[in-house]
């Protein structure tokens, strides 16, 4: 009798665990793809295509302030390119806040001061959004001068290594 108890148990272990995704896969394009062209205005007014920045490279950040790993994952990446000396990465910086106003204090506290910094106010709504396929989760891009992606998921110090 006892032992059909731990028999019990662990078929119930195993059968919890097989539903838990131990590689979470993220969302959007992957290395190779070329980045879709979007338009999108600044807080400024101005409009800014990602075309225009072909010839650079580009960062793409896409974040959140509601969501804690992009905001944080946005911010270094930010405080790196700031502090680079050879600045051959251009940063382009998109939140999915829905509310301007968050979006500014947002960027006032992480000390964001990327020339090219947008907030797309239709939120997981936007057609960025579902162009860059997002919804599993924001990620960053570094794109090469074509605007074919080279990397993916991006972090500080691997972003840090690339410009040295």
């Amino acid at each position: 009798m006892r032992y059909v108890k731990w028999i019990f148990v662990v078929l119930l272990v195993s059968s919890l665990t097989s539903f838990v995704s131990k590689d979470k896969p993220t969302g959007g394009l992957n290395v190779g793809d070329i980045a879709p062209d979007f338009k999108i205005q600044s807080m400024s007014d101005e409009q800014h295509e990602l075309s225009n920045l072909k010839g650079k490279y580009v960062l793409l950040s896409f974040w959140a302030s509601y969501d804690a790993q992009s905001r944080m994952q946005n911010a270094s990446l930010s405080n790196v390119l700031r502090a680079a000396s050879n600045q051959n990465v251009e940063m382009v910086s998109v939140s999915f806040d829905e509310y301007r106003s968050v979006f500014e204090e947002t960027i006032r506290k992480d000390q964001i001061v990327t020339p090219v910094c947008f907030v797309e106010t239709d939120g997981e709504n936007s057609d960025l959004f579902k162009q860059y396929r997002l919804g599993r989760g924001f990620t960053n891009y570094l794109l090469d001068d074509n605007g074919v992606i080279i990397a993916k998921n991006i972090s500080a110090a691997e972003l840090s290594s690339y410009l040295n």
